[in-house]
């Protein structure tokens, strides 16, 4: 057990800087959580970069061709290559990573990746994952330019920040597919955690989504252990307790937020405390206008009701009313399967559709709709259903 360490919060930050600078350059195994990857898309990485990879989980599985894909802490590498492979020359694959010694890992070996496959659609950018608008490489050149020296010249580089998020953000809104990560969320500090988490969803697409691994503690880890620099770049003492892990992308506006896999076996335990790795997807996408168009949604089952994060309650094998906005939603991931669409009768065109009240909870009547007026009737007149055919 490593001792308690009292120093400023500041320290930890740096702590997770040079343990992985450090473990850029030579192996820690200590960082390591036992990780099963496709064989097929670990053949053509270096191995300098396999022996140097720091992760808890494998987010890529959860990837398709042709996105758009963000690894944020993406370190040696690793990630960024596997993903590479699976969105294929018609996706791109972004790194950022703020470890000058990681990215130059990453860096080294991308020509090399590239003449392998055939194609070049990674790349890797010097950021914070908390500030993803801020382009470090840029950063350091206006500094190299113009070192700061001064009071007035201090003043004068948070203005530069902020021109250099305006007029030439590192990764745009609305411009990813997928998010991803591997065990990287739990070394930013607690106080930088909001901010992260609203990047992440800054930066997705609607309809996209993030798939996040990363060590999870089933109890609170408390404030001596928090304070502890070692644990805390150790993946350990920064660690999101379970149920709170998932509160903090709800809180962020995701939806749709799940579970994909959750280690039953602890990596580590500490105090009695079990840590543990754990991969969750959360989806962008529930924000927007609730307008109704006669729409219902009938849960399948098994549970009698289910509730989703905006509140609305579907009771099983009943015509629930919803908007336009979540008729489609629940037909999309991660609820595809779940629920039966139910359109109305007659089309109400989006630009005719009032505002709807989403928390009313009610049951869409049939003749809601299939419209007041609706009264046909269907007969069937056949000699094979008389009542002397005997085959009806």
């Amino acid at each position: 057990m490593n001792p308690v360490n009292t120093r400023s919060p500041a320290s930890e930050e740096e702590s997770v800087y040079a343990r992985y600078a450090n473990a850029a350059l030579q192996t820690e195994q200590a960082l390591c959580c036992p990780v099963e990857y496709n064989q097929e898309y670990l053949s053509i990485i270096p191995k300098e970069i396999l022996e140097k990879d720091y992760g808890c989980g494998d987010p890529t599985p959860y990837l398709s061709p042709g996105d758009t894909v963000l690894d944020l802490g993406s370190g040696g590498g690793k990630i960024c290559y596997i993903a590479s492979q699976i969105v294929g020359p018609s996706g791109k694959v972004i790194g950022v990573d703020c470890n000058a010694e990681m990215l130059a890992l990453a860096r080294k070996y991308q020509q090399e990746v590239a003449d392998q496959l055939g194609y070049s659609n990674v790349e890797f950018h010097s950021g914070l994952i908390q500030d993803l608008k801020l382009d470090l490489d840029l950063l350091n050149r206006e500094l190299s330019a113009h070192p700061i020296d001064s009071q007035s010249r201090w003043l004068e580089l948070r203005n530069l920040e902020e021109r250099l998020r305006g007029e030439s953000p590192l990764i745009q809104d609305d411009s990813i597919d997928c998010v991803i990560s591997n065990c990287v969320l739990n070394l930013v500090r607690e106080s930088d955690r909001s901010q992260l988490l609203q990047e992440v969803f800054r930066v997705l697409k609607r309809g996209g989504k993030a798939v996040i691994s990363d060590i999870v503690c089933d109890e609170s880890v408390p404030h001596h252990l928090r304070k502890d620099p070692a644990l805390w770049s150790g993946c350990i003492s920064g660690a999101y307790q379970e149920a709170a892990f998932l509160k903090v992308f709800e809180e962020a506006g995701f939806h749709g937020i799940e579970i994909l896999k959750r280690e039953d076996t602890p990596w580590q335990t500490v105090e009695g405390i079990e840590f543990r790795s754990m991969v969750v997807a959360a989806y962008k996408g529930k924000q927007g206008p609730c307008l109704e168009r006669n729409q219902a949604m009938i849960y399948r089952g098994p549970f009698k009701k289910v509730e989703d994060d905006d509140g609305h309650t579907y009771f099983r094998g009943q015509r629930i009313a919803v908007c336009d906005k979540t008729f489609r939603l629940l037909q999309a991931e991660p609820y595809q399967g779940q629920f039966v669409p139910v359109e109305p009768h007659q089309d109400i065109p989006l630009k005719q559709a009032r505002e709807m009240d989403c928390r009313r909870n009610a049951i869409r009547s049939p003749q809601e709709t299939k419209g007041i007026n609706y009264n046909l009737t269907t007969q069937i007149i056949d000699d094979c259903c008389s009542p002397d055919s005997g085959c009806c």
